[in-house]
């Protein structure tokens, strides 16, 4: 391996073990209560080298914010209405124990202080839900007249108040119960008969091995 590779995977993982210091203390203290110095001693780096990957906080939280969905991967393959239900449970089993699932959830309310309206992570869920409905619509498993983009928002809204109220209640350990519960009451509403029969819930759609 030569020296300039050398030199980019230690800096790949230099701005992992950044980004993973950020969701740590961004989930134990907030966007506000978090410090740049914090995040440095947390991840065993200087101010210096945490300045040449990311200029501030802000920016941290963003890259936070901004992969929450890259993390999110179902473990069985699926489409349409059985993968949004999937990209939901995988999300509500891995928060927990995913530091940067984590503190994505603890940044919800505090992302005006660090994201503009358009970036903000309700819209990101929202419109990769609104992909997942978009093709429930072309396997004819949606009811007519249902709005694919208000669904999105209704399972975003559902879901974000779901992991508050676990957070405060079970420390998040009921939260795959709570999205679980979200769709079995929605599921007779919005879709048809045949395809709510098909689709299904539990461990097994959301838990990684």
């Amino acid at each position: 391996m030569g020296v300039r590779a050398v030199k980019q995977e230690r800096a790949v993982r230099t701005r992992a073990a950044l980004i993973r210091a950020a969701a740590e203390v961004f989930a134990e203290s907030g966007f506000a209560g978090a410090t740049v110095t914090q995040i440095a001693e947390r991840a065993g780096l200087t101010l210096g080298a945490m300045y040449f990957h990311f200029r501030s906080k802000e920016m941290l939280a963003r890259e936070i914010v901004a992969t929450q969905p890259d993390l999110v991967v179902p473990p069985l393959e699926s489409e349409g209405l059985q993968h949004a239900i999937d990209v939901t449970l995988t999300w509500a089993y891995q928060l927990r124990d995913n530091p940067v699932l984590l503190a994505g959830a603890r940044l919800v309310m505090d992302q005006d202080l660090f994201l503009e309206r358009s970036e903000n992570s309700h819209q990101q869920w929202t419109k990769l839900l609104m992909e997942d409905f978009e093709v429930a619509r072309g396997r004819r498993e949606l009811r007519a007249g249902v709005d694919e983009e208000a669904l999105a928002r209704l399972i975003v809204n559902a879901c974000t108040g779901a992991q508050m109220h676990a957070r405060l209640e079970s420390d998040h350990l009921d939260l795959p119960a709570r999205v679980e519960e979200i769709w079995r009451f929605l599921l007779p509403a919005v879709a048809v008969p045949s395809a709510a029969k098909r689709v299904e819930l539990g461990a097994a759609r959301g838990r990684t091995q």
